[in-house]
């Protein structure tokens, strides 16, 4: 039998980061050692509150199907903590999803047609274009690596980018894989074009508990943003809690009301004990956030003291846990070699959009990453 497959399914390629993890398992299942810098996965527990909170959801049966929307408290819970970042939300506004991709999932097959057109900002996470175009969009691109990955010199390009005809513009500040925390000069800028352009804004907040010695501004707290912008965030990142799959967005209820039928109609909820536990995350464990925020502050320094070491200068961000470090022109057949040779897992810049850089995660030991980097020089990919 031939399958005839959906043209959906045949638009896009598999992620180019866990295909690199799967290359790095296979080799370690070998019995080789491989410092795997490839996945954004922290390499801490998940706080022992946390999980104290989800044991004892299970111990009183929460094990059946919740509301779609997800449970009142955590929603409650989640727009208590968007009201503190400035933007107007209430639990209505509110819909939990498991894990953040299947939050830009719904949002995406909510707002798009085939041949709409979605924007994203380059370097860009590499789910976006193949959830986009699952949906049918037509993507349009703006490269920010000629700006040191920052958004507000990029403005006059992003204006020529957007149109009346475009549907959707997806920012991420944090950024994932720069790291760069974008001005409020550059989200005003992202402000007036939406405006002036009457279109929607992704804004994917996952990493703004993971900042250093800067203030990230949720986009939709901007006057004017409340009834267009969608803010996405979850739990894997700041809480450590990756494969627990727990996320959510915020949007006007017109829209919940329209992405809640997709929610329904596919996962149904949230796992119900997993809910609970976020209830915990976001209320009581801000000490636990600031200890991992602190080291990786620590190995972000460190990477590129070490990289400075070796006579290679790389942009450093001011969020998240990642690091593109410039490479040969060839990022893939860079990366290729990297986990072949040195036994160092990195992602191909050019799965982001953006050729001539490697990803790399600091979210793992000082130890690893002193491995990695002497690796790569004694291998010749510094």
């Amino acid at each position: 039998m031939t399958f005839d497959f959906a043209s959906r399914v045949e638009r896009v390629e598999p992620s180019a980061t866990l295909a690199i993890s799967n290359l790095a398992n296979e080799l370690e299942a070998d019995g080789i050692d491989v410092v795997d810098l490839s996945v954004g996965e922290p390499d801490f527990d998940t706080p022992d509150n946390i999980k104290r909170a989800a044991k004892a959801s299970l111990d009183v049966g929460d094990t059946g199907y919740t509301s779609s929307n997800g449970i009142a408290e955590l929603r409650e819970a989640i727009a208590e903590k968007l009201r503190a970042d400035g933007i107007d939300c209430a639990a209505g506004n509110v819909v939990v999803t498991p894990g953040g991709k299947q939050a830009l999932y719904e949002i995406f097959h909510t707002l798009i047609d085939a041949g709409d057109e979605v924007v994203l900002l380059d370097p860009a996470w590499v789910s976006y274009e193949a959830q986009a175009k699952m949906a049918g969009a037509d993507l349009s691109r703006v490269d920010l690596s000629p700006y040191g990955f920052q958004l507000e010199p990029a403005l006059d390009d992003l204006a020529e980018t957007v149109s009346d005809d475009t549907e959707l513009l997806v920012v991420n500040s944090p950024s994932n894989p720069t790291g760069a925390v974008y001005s409020d000069a550059a989200l005003e800028g992202v402000r007036d074009l939406a405006v002036e352009h009457d279109l929607t804004v992704v804004s994917d907040e996952m990493y703004d508990e993971i900042t250093y010695g800067v203030e990230q501004t949720s986009l939709g707290s901007l006057d004017g943003m409340a009834d267009r912008t969608i803010t996405v965030n979850g739990f894997s990142k700041a809480y450590a809690m990756t494969g627990w799959r727990l996320g959510y967005f915020c949007a006007p209820e017109e829209f919940v009301s329209q992405a809640g039928k997709i929610q329904s109609h596919s996962v149904s909820c949230a796992v119900n004990f997993v809910q609970n536990a976020g209830i915990e995350a976001l209320r009581n464990t801000d000490e636990a956030v600031g200890e991992m925020r602190e080291a990786f502050r620590e190995r972000r320094d460190m990477l590129a003291d070490l990289f400075a070491d070796h006579g290679v200068d790389v942009p450093v961000g001011d969020g998240a846990f990642y690091m593109m470090l410039p490479v040969d022109a060839d990022d893939q057949a860079w990366c290729e070699g990297a986990i072949e040779d040195a036994h160092v897992a990195t992602v191909p810049g050019s799965a982001f959009g953006t050729p001539g850089y490697a990803r790399l995660s600091y979210a793992a030991s000082q130890e690893r990453l002193q491995e990695g980097v002497e690796r790569l020089a004694e291998g010749g990919y510094l």
